[in-house]
């Protein structure tokens, strides 16, 4: 019998693995925005080119999040999340050692489908530990790793930039021993309820074997297909909307450096280490935008996701007006942009799905398939916003940002209206049930 201080316990295990692995993820994710200029000039790039290689590294990681996000239903978290990890690190760990293009684009794709599984395992395994209750204030917290992560991964790289550059070797070596190792420690310790003999989020064990094989990752019973994911209610809101946010997001990723560098003069490392900003943005967003759907929305995170994503069209905008009016005006901007664009992942790609997803016992489906649908921004980011920048200069990108973002709202709004809807009609059962 574990007690109650033991299951406290093994939650702060779980939070505290899963946030340290989905950050570690981006250490090998931003060096290759990091290093954009100096791939452009060792390889006589163009903009549109290097696009295409942002491209190869986020179309398996979307594809593959999609094909791939049940193996953690099927075979449990920690084994899926450890492979994940250890097959990232071992993809990137010789990506400076190469001359070639198309070697660099092949292990970008082999990185990108190794992190699919990142996510969706992550959603998983802390919905095995917490309660519905616990969920916001815990995927707030978690979400904040994903920026964490970005902003670790950014000044690693422009760190690691500064003493070795121009060889690229230990910009991608050091970040995937990190990466291996926290690979290692997840598949040692991040062990589920059901593989621990104890019922999901309630602290105390089970005494029947059946009830230990009915919640073990090996016995799960008619995983849905893609299709019938698809037609839950909500689920093509929050795809369309992730797919918006992603897309903004990655723009900012994989471009803001090279556009502060290059369109605002800054210096390669006050660009690479001012493009942090808008992920510090994120870290504070996501926290914010829990204790905000708490405190003043019921709950409501959809309704709270639709406002951070309305939010997200001002400040973007106000960024590219403002762009030189100076390095503090700059800041302020790019942080309150990424305080609403990053702020709503833990909620749009995690909690949300995870609830609609956990009737059928598909959670790491359900956020797979929204975060991996979500990724297609990411896929098609690249080469068009190389060429839109090519042929129209940085002001063009600017505009697309704005416009997606302004399209994510809206498609949430729609979500929050058919959210709704099933409350009411919940309620109005409730009521009909009471008079019988």
């Amino acid at each position: 019998m574990i007690t109650m201080d033991g299951y406290r316990g093994r939650q702060i295990l779980c939070l505290s693995l899963t946030w340290l692995s989905y950050a570690s993820t981006y250490l090998l994710r931003k060096p290759l925005g990091v290093v954009k200029a100096d791939l452009a000039n060792v390889y006589s790039l163009t903009r549109t080119e290097l696009g295409f290689l942002d491209t190869a590294l986020l179309l398996p990681y979307a594809f593959m999040q999609i094909v791939l996000a049940s193996l953690g239903d099927k075979y449990g978290p920690r084994r899926a999340l450890a492979g994940c990890l250890l097959g990232s690190a071992l993809s990137m760990v010789s990506f400076g050692c190469w001359n070639s293009i198309l070697v660099l684009a092949v292990l970008l794709f082999l990185n990108g489908t190794a992190q699919s599984t990142a996510w969706p395992n992550c959603v998983k395994s802390l919905t095995s530990w917490f309660s519905d209750k616990q969920r916001t204030t815990v995927f707030g917290l978690f979400g904040t790793s994903s920026f964490a992560g970005g902003i670790l991964g950014t000044a690693l790289a422009v760190q690691l930039q500064s003493v070795f550059t121009p060889d690229m070797k230990f910009i991608f070596f050091i970040p995937s021993m990190i990466v291996g190792g926290v690979g290692i420690l997840v598949f040692l310790f991040l062990h589920s309820p059901s593989e621990l003999a104890i019922s999901e989020t309630s602290g105390t064990t089970e005494a029947s074997k059946t009830s230990v094989g009915a919640s073990s990752p090996q016995s799960e019973q008619n995983q849905l297909t893609y299709a019938q994911l698809w037609r839950l209610k909500m689920v093509p809101e929050l795809c369309w909307a992730s797919c918006c946010v992603k897309l903004v997001r990655y723009c900012m990723y994989m471009w803001l450096p090279m556009y502060l560098y290059q369109a605002l003069e800054y210096t390669k490392y006050q660009a690479g280490y001012l493009s942090t900003v808008f992920e510090i943005g994120g870290v504070l967003g996501t926290t914010m935008l829990g204790f905000f759907v708490n405190r003043f929305l019921q709950g409501r995170a959809i309704y709270g996701v639709m406002l951070a994503l309305f939010g997200s069209t001002v400040f973007m905008a106000l960024f590219q007006y403002t762009g030189h009016w100076g390095i503090m005006v700059n800041a302020l901007f790019m942080f309150l942009a990424g305080a609403c664009n990053c702020g709503v992942d833990p909620y749009l790609t995690g909690s949300i799905p995870a609830e609609i997803g956990e009737r059928e016992n598909a959670q790491a489906a359900t956020a797979g398939l929204v975060n991996g649908f979500g990724g297609l921004g990411p896929i098609i980011e690249g080469p068009i916003v190389g060429w839109i920048a090519d042929r129209y200069g940085w002001t063009g990108p600017f505009y697309l940002m704005v416009a997606m973002s302004l399209l994510g709202s809206v498609t949430m709004l729609k979500a929050s209206r058919i959210d709704q809807s099933i409350k009411e009609a919940q309620f109005m059962g409730t009521l009909s049930s009471a008079d019988v």
